[in-house]
C-alpha cells in the first residue's frame, strides 16, 4: 500500500500510526497533528480523509477556498475542508456510535422522536436544549446529498466525509437548523444531518442508513438532553451497538 508522501492539509510530511482497530487500515498524521486515512485495504469500506475534499456539484473542479450562498436576505459561508478536518477520517468502522462521532467526546447518545410526539415538538426541543448549553456562537449545519432529501443550497459546493458521503456544510445557527429544511432521511423533520457548534463542544450525526441520530458531548449536555422526555435521548457506551432498542437498521 503506498501512502501520500505529504498531509493532504497543510503540505507537512506523513507518518504512519498504527490505527486503533488493529484489523483495520493505518492512519497517517502530520507534524500539526491532522490525521487521515491510508487507502482502505480489500474488504474495508473506504472512510472520507480529514481533507473532506469540496468539489461543485455536477462540476470536477476543486475548491478549497470559502464561497458564500444568499438567503434570507443575507449571506451565510459554505464549508471547507479545514472546517471538518477535526472528525474526517477519525470515526470507526461497526455498529457503535463512534462510527458517526469521533471518539474525543466525554459522553455519547442517541435520540429519536418518542411515540406520539411530532417531528417539529421533538426537534424544537432538541435545538432548544443544546442551544441552553452552548455560548452564542455560529453553528456547522451539514446536509448529506441522498439525491433525494433537500439540502438547502443545492448549487452549493460539497464536502466528502464518512463513506464518500457529500454534505452541503453551511455556517448559520440553531434557527436555521430548524428552518431551512424540508424532509430529511429519517421523517418530515428539518434537522441537518450533521451539526455541531464552531467551539466543537459537541457534535449531533445521522447516519444515511439510521432512523435514530447519534451525538457525542460533554456529560452536562447528555444530561440536558435526557432529561427533557420530549428528545427521548439515551446514554451509550463508545463501544456499544448504537441502534436505539425498539428500532432496526435498514
Amino acid at each position: 500500500m503506498t501512502s501520500p508522501a505529504t498531509c493532504p492539509t497543510c503540505g507537512r510530511p506523513a507518518t504512519p500510526t498504527p490505527y486503533r482497530d488493529l484489523d483495520g487500515p493505518t492512519d497517517l498524521v502530520c507534524a500539526e497533528g491532522h490525521r487521515w486515512r491510508a487507502a482502505a485495504r480489500p474488504g474495508l469500506a473506504p472512510q472520507a480523509s480529514p481533507t473532506a475534499v469540496a468539489h461543485d456539484s455536477g462540476d470536477a473542479t476543486t475548491r478549497a477556498g470559502p464561497m458564500d450562498v444568499s438567503k434570507d436576505g443575507r449571506q451565510w459561508r459554505i464549508g471547507t475542508a479545514s472546517d471538518v478536518a477535526w472528525l474526517a477520517g477519525r470515526t470507526t468502522q461497526g455498529l457503535s456510535v463512534t462510527t458517526a462521532i469521533p471518539p474525543v467526546f466525554d459522553a455519547y447518545g442517541t435520540f429519536h422522536p418518542p411515540t406520539g410526539v411530532r417531528f417539529d415538538a421533538h426537534e424544537r426541543a432538541v435545538i432548544d436544549e443544546l442551544a441552553a448549553c452552548t455560548p452564542d456562537q455560529p453553528w456547522w449545519l451539514g446536509f448529506l446529498d441522498t439525491g433525494a432529501h433537500d439540502v438547502v443550497f443545492p448549487q452549493a459546493p460539497r464536502l466528502s466525509l464518512y463513506w464518500g458521503w457529500s454534505y452541503v456544510l453551511v455556517e448559520a445557527g440553531p434557527e436555521q437548523a430548524l428552518t431551512w429544511r424540508t424532509g430529511h432521511m429519517r421523517g418530515d423533520g428539518a434537522l441537518p444531518d450533521l451539526f455541531f457548534p464552531a467551539d466543537r463542544s459537541w457534535l449531533v450525526s445521522a447516519l444515511w442508513d439510521d432512523t435514530w441520530t447519534d451525538v457525542g458531548a460533554s456529560v452536562a449536555v447528555l444530561t440536558a438532553l435526557l432529561h427533557n422526555p420530549l428528545v427521548n435521548a439515551r446514554l451509550v457506551g463508545p463501544d456499544e451497538d448504537a441502534c436505539p432498542p425498539g428500532l432496526t437498521r435498514d
